[in-house]
């Protein structure tokens, strides 16, 4: 069977997410757009994933839990996890390499845990997009050891990413797959042609959503007989490289 994904989504809890982005609207813009699979990745925080998760069984969305998380070269990581009690034991482990910096709201935004029915539950107080006192090659082996997905995020972006921090892949790393962002298209940045290392990698494509109108603008199309975390896992390793 194919499944559309949308695998990088931010919701409400980051600081640059739109205020319309909550659970409940993410879940029903990406059913609506044909979306089997959502990844609600917000920065530094799964504070909402479980939530979104929940409001998706609803509907028959299935929600990967996880978080889009900045290491300490400044490189962002997509990394899921396979079950509640994992979530919040990831959660705990962010949450110990913070680098307490307030969050400034008239200059960042809000940062907000809600509910099913969009009631603001909670404020994160620290500033999310900041860095954590945590090495990439850290990050992938705790994910790996937790039995989570781990996916180098929008590697063909100039900053933030792979490419744009480190210029190479570290020997060492491990991924399920590589991201590359709704810019790197046929008509848009070669990034494959200027990165030829990069190009016998396997791919997924994410929207990066951070407003509403952006969910499922771009998607990735996985083969697997059932959806299944442990699936969903095995048709990242298992996909063809993208062809731009």
């Amino acid at each position: 069977m194919q499944f559309k994904a949308d695998m990088h989504i931010h919701s409400v809890l980051s600081p640059c997410g739109d205020i319309d982005m909550s659970p409940l609207a993410i879940v029903e813009t990406a059913k609506a757009r044909g979306m089997d699979i959502i990844g609600l990745t917000d920065h530094n925080s799964t504070l909402n994933a479980d939530v979104t998760r929940r409001l998706g069984e609803k509907v028959g969305l299935h929600v990967l839990m996880g978080a889009e998380v900045t290491t300490k070269e400044e490189v962002h990581c997509l990394a899921f996890m396979p079950t509640t009690e994992k979530l919040a034991e990831f959660q705990a482990f962010l949450d110990s390499r913070v680098i307490f910096f307030e969050n400034d709201v008239d200059r960042f935004g809000y940062q907000l845990v809600v509910d099913e029915e969009e009631n603001i539950v909670d404020q994160v107080p620290h500033l999310l997009i900041n860095a954590l006192d945590l090495p990439m090659l850290e990050l992938q082996q705790k994910v790996y050891q937790m039995g989570g997905i781990f996916i180098p995020a929008h590697i063909d972006r100039p900053t933030f990413s792979l490419s744009s921090q480190l210029g190479f892949v570290p020997s060492g790393l491990k991924f399920h797959a590589m991201e590359l962002s709704y810019y790197c298209k046929r008509d848009g940045y070669k990034f494959l042609e200027d990165h030829p290392w990069f190009s016998d990698l396997n791919f997924i494509q994410s929207s990066d959503a951070h407003f509403v109108p952006d969910i499922a603008k771009i998607h990735s199309v996985l083969e697997m007989p059932f959806f299944s975390f442990d699936n969903f896992k095995d048709a990242l390793r298992q996909g063809e490289p993208v062809i731009l």
